[in-house]
């Protein structure tokens, strides 16, 4: 009997440390997901694909608001480019230093090319935004 109280009380302490109450009051906006995968410029599909997660998932939780399975925060967080905290609707601890979304991916794949090829990319980059500046008469 005194095992079984001890079993009980142990269970509940650790439901209390593990709650989810404080994680479901950060994902309170429903459209948190939806307007960041918006703002990475990626379409559910997109998305469910790079998390190798169903459609049906990733739209439940942008509708639902419940919060993704732990073991897809982060695949999230990385294919739109934020941080689990982003994610979750906590404020920011720093700043992001690479762009996120579908850039972000070009510029990891860039991040892997040999130097030269890196450079001639920087280059055709740097000619494109010259020439944008020159006809805009705006700066890029």
């Amino acid at each position: 009997m005194i095992a079984l109280h001890d079993v009980v009380q142990y269970i509940a302490h650790m439901q209390a440390i593990f709650s989810l109450a404080p994680y479901a009051r950060l994902m309170a906006t429903k459209s948190n997901l939806r307007q960041l995968r918006e703002v990475a410029g990626l379409s559910v599909r997109e998305l469910a694909r790079q998390i190798s997660e169903s459609p049906t998932n990733v739209s439940y939780w942008e509708r639902s608001g419940q919060i993704p399975r732990s073991d897809v925060l982060l695949p999230i967080a990385k294919a739109l480019g934020v941080t689990v905290h982003d994610l979750l609707g906590e404020p920011k601890p720093g700043r992001v230093v690479a762009p996120g979304g579908k850039l972000g991916q070009v510029f990891e794949q860039v991040g892997k090319l040999p130097r030269r090829q890196q450079q001639k990319v920087i280059e055709m980059a740097e000619g494109f935004l010259a020439l944008h500046k020159n006809t805009s008469g705006k700066p890029a």
